[in-house]
């Protein structure tokens, strides 16, 4: 009589898998409050990803925090002029997703949604196509969202589903 760990050594595998997945090194928004100085924003969180100056010609900016490629939120930090923060956003939330519109710039795009998880060239159509992993379907699917470019600017989006990989987890 043989038993077999393969079962149970996929499931401890994977849910080690998920639990690396979630803890890229970025924060969650909580601790973050309007009025918190950005020096304490950087002692709490460390660096972060880009630092977009805000386009409003008040000297006011945008610590991005994402998590790409594995991770599944960007979290953009406004500050204003003075170093306090004035608003706090999870960008890869579906509403927020929403707003990229036909015609907008990449530089808009990477404002909005923070650093993309990949960028793939599509010779025949020429398109450029960047993703994001995003947070979970309602039904629990694992996606990503796409954005399509051609001849610089945003020509579409799309979702794409993600399955496990089979040679990670073999199905024996």
């Amino acid at each position: 009589m043989s038993l077999s760990v393969r079962p149970a050594s996929r499931a401890i595998a994977y849910a080690l898998a998920l639990s690396l997945a979630g803890c890229v090194g970025v924060p969650s928004s909580r601790g973050v409050n309007p009025g918190m100085s950005s020096s304490a924003v950087l002692a709490q969180y460390g660096p972060p990803v880009q630092v977009w100056p805000d386009l409003d010609g008040k000297g006011g900016k945008t610590l991005e925090y994402s998590q790409q490629p594995m991770g599944k939120s960007a979290l953009m930090i406004r500050v204003d002029a003075e170093g306090k923060v004035i608003g706090i956003e999870d960008t890869l939330q579906p509403a927020v997703r929403a707003r990229i519109q036909p015609g907008w710039t990449p530089d808009q795009v990477s404002r909005l949604l923070g650093k993309e998880r990949s960028r793939v060239f599509f010779k025949f159509s020429g398109e450029d196509v960047w993703d994001w992993t995003v947070p979970d379907e309602p039904m629990g699917q694992r996606q990503r969202f796409n954005v399509h470019f051609k001849d610089g600017v945003v020509l579409r989006t799309t979702h794409s589903m993600i399955f496990d990989d089979e040679r990670m987890f073999p199905m024996r």
